[in-house]
């Protein structure tokens, strides 16, 4: 439902309410054990995310994505936090890549004495918490970008 929403909010020229419905659907309680036919269907939407990115300016109102997927990542609760969180972490990549002029929340990380996570420490928290498969599908979405 999520992603179906996620859509709709594109075609209605809402780049940035289609993000949040992305979110959403990244949030899901998937078990890759359990749910692979439905994951092999609809795989984690990082190309989405990375595709909105890239064209989101164009349709309406974006944001600062860099920003939105930052505090997404830092101020993460509920079910599956560290999952959650590495993958915020994630597309936060991806939008750092489409726009690095984008600009983080620096009173944030200052403040919150924070350090934006590299590649690699992005790569080991999805294969820690992440499900089966899902690092090339980041990895993909970074292809792509």
């Amino acid at each position: 439902m999520a992603l179906r929403c996620a859509q709709s909010r594109w075609l209605e020229g809402l780049p940035a309410q289609a993000l949040l419905m992305l979110n959403r659907a990244m949030g899901a309680r998937l078990d890759a054990a359990l749910d692979h036919d439905l994951l092999m269907r609809h795989p984690l939407p990082y190309r989405a995310v990375g595709w909105i990115l890239r064209h989101g300016g164009a349709g309406g109102f974006l944001g600062n994505p860099r920003r939105h997927f930052q505090h997404l990542a830092t101020r993460m609760s509920g079910h599956d936090p560290e999952r959650r969180t590495a993958r915020a972490w994630a597309c936060w990549e991806l939008a750092r890549r489409v726009n690095p002029d984008w600009p983080p929340d620096l009173d944030q990380l200052e403040s919150e004495s924070l350090t934006e996570p590299g590649l690699e420490q992005i790569e080991h928290d999805l294969s820690t918490h992440g499900l089966r498969g899902e690092v090339g599908e980041w990895r993909l979405a970074l292809s792509e970008v």
